[in-house]
């Protein structure tokens, strides 16, 4: 199992006709917002499908909290079978997960329980002890935010068991294991540090990361069909869109079982489309952090390029780069505009290789430019 951040950029566009929708204002704005053009979100998804090696596509755009475009395309199970994946049903965001983790630790900071500059092994002295993370002592909560710590990943043989449930500290030993690639303050993607995040959000509220995401996000942003699943069995509830990956012989085995507590702060939470966007609307239009602590997710790490300015359409809707994650099964992402009006929410479930798979962002790339795009 290999969980992954998606990123997504440029690519060659999609021609769509387009609908002009208007974005509703606040009741409190002065003057209307500017109206937003947004193409057929059911065409989108035919098209992703289309690409190969899709089972099913779902999405859902959505203008100022308003639903105003739905497409399901493909089906629940590998050759067609299972019917049709309902647009709001729940599927896997991935990595996305991880700026939910980042909210609830920055929200710490904000409160004065926690800072950017505590080391490690002072907030959780017991890695540090255990010869959990190597250089404890040098790596502050910053660190972990911006994935600059340089702690290795933990995704590997020792966790690889569908039925284990793993303690965080177990996915620390198989971290240890692993060689350090870069020194600390240098970026390399590991799902270490929101491991860790998650475990000082726990120290430090006394309850699970689960209740202490559903108390501070899910429940005050209505967010009421999300949740972060923490026992191995616990899978996606209701009906879903099942992915697949090749087993050793090259066949396509059925990946919807992911041990949920290799994924935890990293990777875990299970959403919706609504749900999603109504997080990264949240999110971006500052009802969660000030725009200092914020940042420190929104920015590129140090030593990281920033995106090309404009977004994929170089106009407005301005789409930030990011909002993805993925793992062997599906690829999902809730891109949103950088003043958090617009979110376009996609869930793939995929039957590919990982070869084929490094194509998938771009795919969707594709799909939100026939979307927000001016038709040529």
């Amino acid at each position: 199992m290999i969980l992954r951040r998606t990123t997504f950029t440029g690519a060659a566009s999609l021609a769509c006709a387009a609908l002009v929708l208007s974005a509703a204002p606040p009741a409190t704005a002065a003057t209307a917002a500017a109206p937003v053009k947004v193409g057929d979100v059911q065409q989108a998804m035919e098209a992703l499908v289309e690409t190969g090696h899709v089972v099913g596509a779902i999405g859902e755009v959505y203008v100022d909290g308003k639903r105003v475009g739905k497409g399901s395309a493909g089906s629940r199970l590998l050759d067609g079978k299972g019917g049709a994946i309902p647009s709001t049903a729940r599927y896997r965001i991935g990595s996305q997960t991880k700026t939910m983790t980042a909210a609830v630790a920055l929200q710490l900071v904000k409160e004065g329980k926690l800072s950017l500059e505590d080391k490690l092994s002072e907030v959780l002295p017991e890695v540090a002890k255990k010869d959990l993370v190597e250089r404890a002592d040098e790596i502050t909560v910053r660190h972990l935010v911006q994935l600059t710590s340089g702690i290795p990943d933990y995704i590997g043989p020792d966790t690889s068991s569908p039925t284990r449930n793993y303690r965080p500290t177990d996915l620390l030993a198989a971290s240890r294991k692993n060689a350090r690639r870069v020194e600390v303050g240098t970026f390399d993607y590991s799902n270490t540090n929101y491991i860790l995040l998650g475990m000082i959000i726990e120290k430090l509220s006394g309850r699970s990361l689960a209740a202490e995401l559903n108390r501070r996000l899910f429940v005050p942003l209505g967010m009421r069909h999300t949740y972060l699943p923490a026992k191995a069995n616990e899978g996606i509830k209701g009906p879903h869109g099942h992915g697949y990956a090749p087993d050793e012989t090259g066949r396509m085995r059925d990946a919807d079982k992911i041990n949920a507590t290799t994924l935890l702060g990293a990777g875990g939470v299970i959403s919706t489309t609504r749900d999603a966007s109504t997080f990264q609307r949240a999110f971006r239009q500052g009802k969660l952090l000030p725009a200092s602590l914020s940042k420190l997710v929104t920015d590129p790490p140090p030593g990281q390029t920033p995106p090309p300015a404009g977004g994929p359409c170089a106009g407005n809707p301005e789409f930030a780069a990011g909002g993805g994650g993925s793992a062997p099964g599906f690829t999902a992402a809730t891109l949103t505009s950088s003043d958090g009006r617009v979110q376009f929410a996609v869930s793939l479930t995929l039957a590919m290789d990982n070869d084929e798979r490094s194509t998938v962002s771009t795919r969707i790339t594709n799909a939100l430019k026939s979307l927000f795009c001016p038709a040529t």
